[in-house]
């Protein structure tokens, strides 16, 4: 798996602002967030969870508001999965590929035990499959 994932994935220390988490999605133009605590995979966030609660219950603020809210209302570890599946960095793509085609999500954060090493999308798979053929 680690031919396909992208190593050092941006990722957000689960004791930061969830402003901070908000934006970084927004600013790299990611949808998948896999939250640390120090080198240790704690959870991951995604772009639906902020769907879920920013427009859920704040309506249509601008982003100012809209982060003061979140950051008055939620911790990280509020919106976050703290059970992501995952998958070790000595799986193959081939395994990868099966856990998210039998899944609802599109991301799976890449592990040496319990340290974040990676990440590997939907996106990345189809990538790689382009190259094959």
């Amino acid at each position: 798996v680690t031919s396909v994932m992208s190593s050092n994935p941006v990722s957000v220390s689960q004791n930061q602002p969830v402003s901070a988490a908000r934006r970084l999605l927004e600013e790299k133009g990611i949808h998948h967030l896999p939250v640390t605590n120090g080198d240790q995979l704690v959870g991951i966030l995604t772009s639906t969870d902020f769907l879920r609660v920013s427009f859920g219950e704040f309506g249509n603020q601008d982003a100012r508001s809209l982060d003061a809210m979140l950051d008055h209302t939620y911790k990280i570890a509020d919106l976050m999965n703290s059970t992501p599946t995952t998958i070790s960095q000595d799986q193959t793509v081939r395994d990868a590929a099966g856990l998210l085609a039998s899944s609802t999500f599109h991301s799976l954060p890449v592990v040496n035990g319990q340290t974040l090493v990676g990440i590997v999308t939907s996106s990345d798979l189809l990538h790689y499959l382009l190259e094959q053929y």
